[in-house]
């Protein structure tokens, strides 16, 4: 009975010993999380112009006073709120710093974003207010002639424009991610930051994704400061790329970038709202929602690390591969809304499948169906006897004219296909491409849509008596994506094809 007793406490203590040391080596083996655990950790904020550049000149104020005022309350917001962020100005007062200075500064600050605070402008409008007669020679004789008068007045253009850079300008965004690699970061088991060799091809490719994912986030921020500024009334033009003289900043900087048109300074109405603290106070709001949303994105979400970038092997080798590599730029998240819901996508092509081929089957009925309805309705002719009670039942079995018509099942089923396809295309989140926009309907399937390759989805909309048929290209997951198919239809002859986003922003791709 003893001997038992010790075997069981025996038994007890080195179970006790065993877990306890189980439950050390956990605690004290486990890695510290790395210094970036979130996404942004610096934001560089650029009030465009300044010193000798006023920039754009309105009626009695210049550009560089109102970028430098809206980028100061932005400042002041993200620092008054987001305590976790780090604000960078490239200037505070008025001063002049040219673009590959602005650049500088916010690469040397390993920024996690970039943005730049412009104001828009356009010339005065000339218009024609009378005629006046001149009197010119022409040799010994003089000839009356009516001239214009000209009067100029300034440009009604207002609204806001969010930029980022233009595809073409992907080689020299690769280039400064090359130069200023101190800003992508990577780190192993044992060392702080391991050295980054820009001519490894293992390097390269990573630098060339990475660079595609700032394309996507800069376009996913530029929509979210667009939707911000039109919740309080201004007028969106849309989020585009720019590809002009003076855009350099936005390719210059190894970070997601944008540039923000606040308004146009040549639009007196416009000039005054933003000389006011409030039309000051707003813009920034906007823009600093905007900031909000997009952090609390990539923050869901998170950030990329190795394992969504390709490690190929390399051939050459004088450049070991660096182990554990973990991305930590600050805004590299791949993961965006538009790429959440594909199990959503592939739901919604199942539902279209399976409603074409109900459709199809209830168009198509078999051949035994019609044998049958054929031997059906001729009995009942037969069975209606001739003369006037013949005429009778006959009419009888008439539908009433006067009365309303009824939907069909297929009306129905159109109508319900429609709603559904409408809903499930707005909750992809996925990328589209307009293609065309007719009062002619065609169906997705036609030979005009044949040469697309691409899924065709059809909306319908009431234009008072009349309705508009808009054909969309669906299920694009990237921006570069739907770049490609857009390339693809106006090389096909759509013309007037164009992206939208899933808000559905209209993007102005430069092809």
């Amino acid at each position: 009975m003893r001997s038992m007793r010790r075997k069981r406490f025996w038994i007890f203590t080195l179970g006790t010993v065993l877990v306890s040391s189980l439950f050390i080596f956990a605690t004290t083996g486990r890695k510290k999380p790395y210094r970036h655990d979130k996404p942004i950790h610096t934001i560089v904020i650029d009030a465009g112009h300044g010193g000798e550049d006023a920039g754009a000149r309105g009626s009695y104020s210049t550009e560089k006073q109102i970028t430098l005022a809206v980028a100061l309350k932005l400042g002041k917001m993200i620092e008054d709120n987001m305590p976790d962020v780090k604000v960078v100005y490239t200037r505070t007062t008025d001063r002049y710093d040219d673009v590959h200075r602005k650049a500088e500064i916010a690469n040397d600050a390993h920024g996690d974003l970039f943005v730049s605070i412009h104001c828009n402008s356009t010339v005065k409008v000339r218009k024609t207010v009378g005629y006046k007669t001149v009197t010119r020679k022409k040799g010994k004789r003089k000839i009356a002639t009516k001239v214009p008068i000209y009067a100029y007045y300034p440009s009604e253009a207002k609204g806001t424009e969010t930029y980022v850079w233009a595809t073409s300008k992907n080689n020299a965004k690769l280039e400064s991610l090359k130069q200023h690699s101190s800003s992508v970061i990577v780190l192993d088991d044992d060392s702080s930051r391991a050295n980054m060799d820009p001519t490894d091809p293992a390097t390269y490719i990573m630098l060339n994704t990475l660079r595609n994912a700032y394309f996507d986030q800069s376009l996913r921020l530029s929509s979210i400061i667009e939707d911000e500024f039109t919740k309080t009334g201004r007028l969106s033009r849309g989020a585009r790329q720019r590809n002009e003289k003076g855009i350099w900043v936005l390719s210059g900087t190894a970070m997601p970038s944008v540039l923000v048109e606040v308004g146009f300074i040549s639009n007196p109405e416009e000039e005054d709202f933003l000389n006011s603290q409030e039309g000051q106070m707003a813009t920034a709001t906007s823009i600093y929602n905007a900031i909000q949303r997009y952090k609390e994105e990539l923050e869901r979400f998170g950030a990329p690390t190795s394992n969504d970038l390709p490690t190929p092997t390399t051939r050459n080798k004088k450049h070991a591969p660096v182990k554990d590599k973990t991305l930590l730029a600050a805004a590299t998240a791949k993961r965006t809304p538009a790429s959440r819901p594909s199990s959503l996508r592939n739901k919604m092509e199942a539902n279209l499948h399976s409603r074409k081929a109900s459709n199809n089957a209830s168009r198509k009925p078999a051949k035994s169906d019609l044998a049958a309805s054929k031997a059906h309705s001729r009995n009942d002719i037969a069975a209606v006897p001739r003369g006037k009670q013949g005429k009778e039942r006959m009419a009888s079995a008439r539908p009433g004219k006067k009365g309303p018509p009824t939907p069909s099942s297929r009306d129905k089923l159109r109508q319900r296909e429609h709603e559904n396809i409408k809903n499930a295309l707005a909750a992809t989140g996925s990328y589209k491409v307009q293609v065309m926009s007719c009062p002619t309907s065609y169906p997705p399937h036609a030979k005009v849509f044949a040469k697309l390759k691409a899924t065709i989805v059809k909306e319908t909309i009431a234009a008072g008596r009349k309705k508009i048929y808009k054909y969309y290209c669906v299920n694009y997951k990237t921006f570069a994506q739907a770049n490609a198919a857009l390339h693809n239809a106006k090389k096909l002859g759509f013309k007037d094809a164009f992206i939208l986003d899933r808000n559905g922003s209209r993007l102005e791709a430069r092809l």
